[in-house]
């Protein structure tokens, strides 16, 4: 099997979310096999320190500050890198953020936050770069969603919704792609340590962000694994082992799977979720 670095000689990748965790691991990856790298973040002084990790491993960093939920400010640094590189070979969709609240209590502000970065932000990235990887009739597009597309835990409902719309919007691009030679996968992983707990806003952000820290998986773990299977021609890239096992047993025994997660809806009820937060077990 040929890696991704071999699939595309050319190697020019635009990944979003660079600053820290699996961002900052994909790039550093391909910059060891020299890849020319987009790299976008609202993060200006992590963006640069990676980008001087990216040069210092090989590779060729175009840091560029972006906002994925604008759509303006995507529009234009797509258009930048396209001029500056003359093509892409890899989108990877990356950025996003994590949160956790009962439904009524999530406000719809914080709504309006998480599908602009989570969801939208991977709507333009395609969107914008879509027609190219047509019309050169090659490319790869890798969104990260999140084992949350199909696991719709209790105190996850923004969240869930942003990662299933992602997971949806890449089976489509997969099938409408695939007849001109471009290639989509979409990752969904458990819980590994990165900072996408950072931002969150709700009041189970707490209990999430030890889920992230406990979980003994790394980023650059993930970030192999991913770029493995997407050379493979994974669609579904589902990761680790456990997160396997539940997208299995989600989709073959949906109502083992039901009986899981209403347990843990009956704990979060019997430890007042809705005022403080719960131990999610």
């Amino acid at each position: 099997m040929l890696s991704i670095s071999q699939q595309f000689p050319a190697k020019r990748a635009f990944i979003t979310g660079t600053a820290s965790g699996l961002g900052r691991e994909l790039s550093l990856l391909l910059a060891k096999d020299g890849w020319t790298i987009g790299m976008c973040d609202i993060n200006e002084n992590g963006l640069q320190a990676v980008k001087a990790e990216v040069e210092k491993q090989g590779g060729q960093a175009l840091p560029y500050l972006l906002d994925t939920s604008n759509r303006q400010q995507f529009e234009s640094v797509a258009k930048d890198y396209l001029a500056e590189t003359g093509g892409i070979d890899l989108l990877i969709n990356n950025a996003g953020v994590g949160d956790g609240e009962v439904f009524h209590e999530y406000s719809l502000d914080n709504w309006d936050w998480m599908v602009g970065i989570n969801q939208m932000g991977v709507v333009y990235g395609c969107y914008f770069f879509v027609p190219i990887l047509r019309k050169q009739k090659s490319g790869h597009i890798i969104n990260i969603s999140s084992a949350a597309s199909f696991s719709n835990a209790p105190g996850m409902a923004a969240y869930s919704a942003t990662k299933a719309a992602v997971r949806s919007l890449s089976e489509t691009l997969y099938y409408e792609l695939a007849p001109l030679g471009v290639k989509v996968s979409v990752a969904m992983p458990t819980f590994f340590k990165t900072n996408i707990m950072k931002h969150g806003k709700g009041k189970m952000i707490n209990t999430a962000r030890k889920l992230v820290e406990e979980s003994g998986i790394e980023a650059d773990t993930i970030a192999r694994e991913i770029l493995a299977k997407a050379a493979a021609g994974k669609l579904h890239i589902v990761l680790p082992k456990q997160a396997r096992k539940m997208f299995w047993v989600a989709r073959i025994f949906p109502s083992v799977f039901r009986k899981q997660l209403l347990k843990i809806s009956e704990k979060m009820f019997k430890k007042g979720i809705q005022t403080k937060d719960a131990k999610i077990v």
